[in-house]
């Protein structure tokens, strides 16, 4: 007997293809089935999706059908919760289904046969199997650890996670223990319920590592060392491939990863963390451009599970959207304001401190975070990197054999090479943007196309031998400190060591995690470095952070500009006394050509409440979000003018052609269509970029038209105005405008 299915494949939203194809089997197979199907020369793989309905419609024509080409065997159906999530993120995100579908699905996934995945399971198969094992350890009391006790804060914010629904956001200091109330959520869940799944993510690659171990340490004894996997795009496609295995099956109790983690197969997930919920990271920048924050709380209401976003800065979004337990509101707010350890007016034998606690009181500062120093950089020498009372407490806390870490969000030795003579200076010929200058293997790279090119003897235009960085990376910014420092020694004598952290000194495999390592071990006693260190790391003897030139982000014309720099600092200035018994002398350098910024007044108090409540009467007022709902149609074109006209005949076309449809003049009235600009980087790759932003007040009424515009889009593409466009793409709720 002949079914037919729909089969969902990766077909992108441009393509105007569709979001399912027709195909026969000689079985039915139930939706979600993964098979392998023939598509054009090729063959791919494809999800089983709604089959009953592909029969229903009755317009199949079965000469046109071609056949699957197989199963693959051993992978149970994914279930309807994923598709359902599936489902709603290409509808909300304005992508085809098959294209979120097949993308969340391991790579490896999608090249392998029927029999090659049939062997691979046989393997797996043929290795001892351990869910059962890892339920009665979970349920052998013998085999528990002593849990650590909790602080007040933590108590009650755990008590209220167990008691209500959620979703909740746990507003929490850095040093406040955010981190063993996610531990410890985890394994009452797995005592209560021991075949629970668990999804805790992280925003960035480099912080599931330490958070694997961490996990597996206290986990491993309890449900085995196999049961707590890592999902992220830093792994290998037989690791992917895998952890998500692990996970489908539900032999996976714990999944560690990034963005990519919210897709994951998880049937029996009762929990999602999300860690450092406010950071950008969080949101892909490309294909399905999804939030998975956003997507996490969604799938808790689909499989019942409960949610819980942390953050020392929540997003403004979810701040604006949560509320005490008293008040009500989308999110629970839970409160830990409190660094573990600590006690207001604690004693010290350490000269000096009765006098920086008495400094602390005064600022503000609450106990046990560090006091924040705003340093005036019009008061200093002109063109001076570091000011001179920073540079002698960076000398006194490495004699007293503690750790500094300066700051600096841009990699690179200088990111422009400059002739004074013509004023030539390192554009890429192929982007609209400035070649950074890296002396340590003097090139002149791209960090947006990639070109590379050996820094010239002298200026190509002119000739002039004397060309010069303008501006500062973290690599002159290492070399410059550890001049500054030569004369600084250890508590042994020995000079200082400075040390850098970048995107430039992680590019081999084992890099990060080695010096991590060294970091930790006390080997470095100044650590420069990007946002790779600014968050999420616990080094426990640095007690001085200096943030050198945050200045730029506070006249962007980005509106989120102020919040990602609050965040930025905040994050990093957690770095800074987080172990209990150092947490009094710790202290965040805030050098900056306007201190009384009322961001960084916010900042010297900690006060991100104060600081949340000014960005978000200042959005009302403005229209932004969240008070409004933005969209963003991006078109790329060999010239401006094919992207951009593009853009506004699309626009033109939505005003007067869908304004004639019935019952769509209300809609339209509620939207806003921008004209068409240049991106901020408007050429990348010899690719002209520009945007069109869409904006209402009305979330569902922006979904509607965008729903609506996309055969418009479409059409207009097929026009002759749309001849020699590259590609278009939508991002709903964008970052970056």
């Amino acid at each position: 007997m002949t079914h037919w299915l729909f089969v969902l494949v990766q077909t992108p939203a441009h393509a105007a293809l569709g979001s399912v194809l027709s195909y026969r089997s000689e079985s039915a197979l139930p939706p979600g089935t993964l098979v392998r199907v023939p598509l054009g020369q090729r063959e791919t793989l494809g999800v089983v999706w709604n089959a009953d309905s592909a029969l229903a419609t009755g317009e199949l024509d079965p000469g046109k059908i071609r056949s699957i080409i197989g199963t693959l065997d051993g992978i149970a159906p994914l279930n309807s919760a994923w598709q359902q999530l599936v489902t709603f993120a290409a509808q909300y995100y304005q992508r085809s289904l098959g294209e979120v579908a097949l993308a969340a699905l391991p790579p490896q996934l999608r090249e392998l046969s029927p029999e090659q995945m049939q062997r691979r399971m046989q393997r797996r198969k043929a290795q001892p199997a351990t869910a059962g094992e890892a339920v009665a350890a979970v349920a052998d009391p013998n085999r528990l650890h002593p849990l650590p006790s909790l602080s007040a804060e933590q108590t009650a914010a755990l008590g209220q996670i167990q008691s209500q629904a959620g979703p909740f956001l746990l507003f929490g200091a850095t040093g406040s223990g955010k981190t063993e109330v996610y531990l410890q959520c985890v394994h009452r869940l797995l005592q209560e319920t021991p075949d629970a799944q668990a999804l805790v993510m992280v925003p960035e690659i480099n912080l599931t590592p330490q958070l694997e171990a961490r996990f597996k340490a206290r986990f491993g004894p309890l449900v085995g060392e196999d049961a707590v996997v890592s999902l992220h795009s830093g792994m290998t496609n037989p690791q992917r491939l895998k952890s998500w295995l692990a996970a489908h099956s539900s032999s996976a109790r714990i999944v560690l990863g990034t963005r990519m983690a919210v897709f994951a197969s998880m049937p029996q997930l009762r929990l999602i963390v999300v860690d450092e919920e406010h950071d950008p990271s969080y949101k892909s920048g490309e294909g399905a451009r999804y939030s998975a924050r956003d997507l996490a709380v969604y799938r808790g209401r689909l499989d019942g599970a409960k949610v819980v976003l942390g953050s020392a800065t929540p997003s403004l979004e979810s701040w604006h959207h949560s509320r005490p337990a008293a008040q009500g509101g989308r999110y629970l707010r839970l409160h830990m304001p409190s660094r573990i350890g600590t006690s207001a007016g604690k004693p010290t034998d350490t000269p000096g401190d009765t006098d920086r606690h008495a400094m602390r009181t005064t600022a503000g500062t609450p106990d046990g975070l560090p006091l924040i120093r705003r340093v005036d950089m019009n008061h200093q020498p002109r063109h001076a990197v570091f000011s001179i009372p920073l540079l002698e407490a960076i000398k006194d806390r490495v004699a007293r054999g503690e750790q500094c870490m300066v700051f600096l969000n841009r990699r690179g030795y200088a990111p422009v090479l400059h002739c004074s003579e013509c004023g030539w200076k390192s554009e890429c010929p192929h982007c609209s943007a400035f070649r950074v200058f890296h002396k340590i293997d003097r090139t002149l790279r791209c960090h947006h196309c990639g070109f590379t090119e050996r820094v010239p003897r002298a200026c190509p235009t002119c000739g002039n031998p004397d060309i010069s960085p303008l501006g500062r990376g973290t690599e002159r910014l290492e070399e410059h400190l550890a001049e500054l420092l030569t004369d600084a020694r250890r508590p042994n004598g020995e000079a200082v060591r400075v040390a850098r952290i970048d995107a430039d000194t992680t590019r081999l495999k084992g890099e990060l995690q080695s010096q991590l390592a060294a970091v930790h071990a006390g080997d470095v006693d100044v650590l420069v470095g990007t946002q790779m260190i600014a968050k999420g790391h616990d080094f426990r003897r640095i007690t001085l952070v200096a943030a050198v030139n945050p200045d730029g982000a506070l006249f962007s014309s980005d509106f989120r500009a102020p919040e990602r720099l609050f965040s930025l600092l905040m994050q990093a200035a957690g770095r800074s006394g987080r172990d209990a018994a150092l947490g009094e002398r710790s202290e965040v350098w805030i050098q900056t050509f306007q201190p009384a910024h009322p961001l960084y007044a916010a900042l010297k108090r900690h006060d991100y409440p104060g600081f949340a409540a000014t960005q978000l009467k200042e959005r009302a007022q403005a229209g932004l979000p969240p008070f409004t709902a933005q969209a963003l149609v991006r078109a790329e074109a060999r010239t401006q003018d094919v992207a951009q006209g593009f853009l506004n005949a699309a626009s033109a076309a939505a005003q007067n052609e869908m304004a004639q449809w019935e019952g769509w003049a209300d809609v339209l009235a509620q939207i806003t269509l921008y004209p068409a600009v240049p991106m901020s980087i408007q050429r990348v790759a010899n690719i002209e970029r520009a945007q069109m932003l869409v904006e209402s007040s009305s979330r569902n009424a922006l979904q509607q038209f965008l729903s609506a515009w996309q055969a418009v889009l479409h059409a207009t593409r097929a026009q002759p105005v749309g001849k020699g466009l590259i590609r278009w793409a939508v991002d709903v709720d964008p970052l970056a405008i």
